[in-house]
């Protein structure tokens, strides 16, 4: 009863603070939050008296936590299904790692109740080492079959998995290495990639070599390796082609056109004037000065050099056992040169600085067909990085 009193004094006090977030995992059954919160405000000061909530919390929602795990894991047991055993050999892990947590805060004094809080710490070591034998000799057994009688790369990717996890809780295990190489190897899509031009324009040879380059894509894909030059004997799954549909490029043009800028300056003083045009004075009787402006004036002649070139085309994914195309991606881009340049006439100081920037310029020339081209497929690159990064084939 007193522990209650004490519990539910201070949920009032910290109603809308941590506690009452930690108070609510665990009434939701969620306990590794509420231990998480708990062991994070105890970190700091075990011993704070507004502290004590959580050191009552966390008691709770340890033991708790414990008990489902173990409830669980005898469950499991009973069952007697091998295929159990990772779930049994991660509920002992998640009973050792919760007292590691926590063992660093002990002992936890209750204050009030003049005692520490109570923690059944027990060691499950035997018991995971044991779980940990059982297991190991399952997952091999299992991926092993698995790899001799895979029927599709599903199942080589699957008995890949196996053994990775075999190799993280038990390093190298048997042959497990050797294995893992197999299972990858058979379990990998092989693409074949070709670049088609269906437009009346060139497409720049370094361009080609560029989309062609997959190591420069930086795409780290676990189960597809692309081939832009096929290797012989090789069974490829899929083929992937690039193809170009059309290509505009504009004429080169000079756009030009004529700014007046004007500008008002400060230039000297004079008499400052009254409505009736007399000179105004202070009260020595000398003549009031005020800033004299003028506004001056500069004529822009402005050049812009234009000329862009667009790109469309399409990516297709064929699967070369059912001869179908099973996806396909417009690809388009759009390369823009403009440079602009400016001669002026007139008082230069009403020009604004974009002005100014642009007079210091001269005309440049155009880029050739082939280097707006080459700019375009770098966008190109861009997308078809992102398609083939977001596309997967089964």
């Amino acid at each position: 009863m007193k522990r209650l009193l004490l519990i539910s004094s201070a949920l009032l006090v910290f109603a809308c603070g941590g506690v009452k977030k930690t108070q609510e995992a665990l009434n939701t059954g969620n306990y590794e939050s509420a231990i998480t919160r708990a062991i994070e405000e105890l970190r700091s000061n075990k011993s704070k008296k507004g502290n004590q909530p959580y050191v009552y919390l966390l008691e709770e929602a340890f033991a708790k936590a414990t008990e489902r795990d173990l409830d669980q894991i005898n469950f499991l047991k009973k069952d007697g299904n091998p295929a159990h055993l990772e779930e049994i050999y991660q509920l002992y892990q998640n009973l050792q790692s919760r007292q590691e947590r926590i063992k660093p805060l002990l002992p936890l004094p209750l204050i009030d109740e003049n005692r520490n809080a109570v923690f059944k710490l027990k060691d499950y070591s035997t018991e995971t080492l044991k779980v940990k034998n059982n297991l190991s000799e399952y997952l091999y057994n299992n991926a092993s079959t698995l790899l001799t009688k895979a029927r599709n790369k599903h199942d080589y990717r699957a008995a890949y998995d196996d053994f990775q996890y075999l190799q993280k809780i038990t390093p190298n295990y048997k042959d497990v290495t050797t294995k893992i190489d197999q299972a990858h190897k058979k379990g990998i899509d092989y693409v074949v990639v070709s670049l088609f031009n269906d437009t009346d324009k060139v497409i720049p040879q370094r361009l080609e070599a560029d989309l062609l380059n997959f190591n420069t894509y930086g795409i780290n894909d676990l189960w597809t390796v692309y081939h832009s030059n096929p290797q012989k004997n090789m069974k490829y799954d899929y083929a992937m082609e690039l193809a170009f549909k059309e290509i505009i490029i504009s004429p080169e043009q000079v756009r030009e056109r004529q700014l007046i800028k004007e500008k008002q300056i400060k230039d000297g003083q004079k008499d400052l004037l009254d409505k009736n045009g007399n000179v105004v004075k202070d009260s020595l009787g000398k003549p009031i000065k005020v800033d004299n402006f003028k506004t001056i004036k500069a004529s822009v002649y402005e050049f812009t050099q234009f000329k862009n070139v667009t790109l469309t085309g399409a990516v297709s994914f064929t699967d070369l056992q059912s001869k179908q195309i099973i996806n396909s991606y417009p690809l388009g881009s759009e390369f823009v040169f403009e440079h602009m340049y400016a001669t002026a006439s007139g008082d230069r100081r009403a020009l604004d600085d974009i002005f100014l920037d642009a007079i210091n310029r001269r005309q440049v020339p155009f880029p050739s067909n082939e280097q707006m081209i080459y700019d375009a497929g770098e966008d190109i690159k861009a997308k078809l990085k992102a398609i083939i990064s977001r596309h997967r084939f089964n």
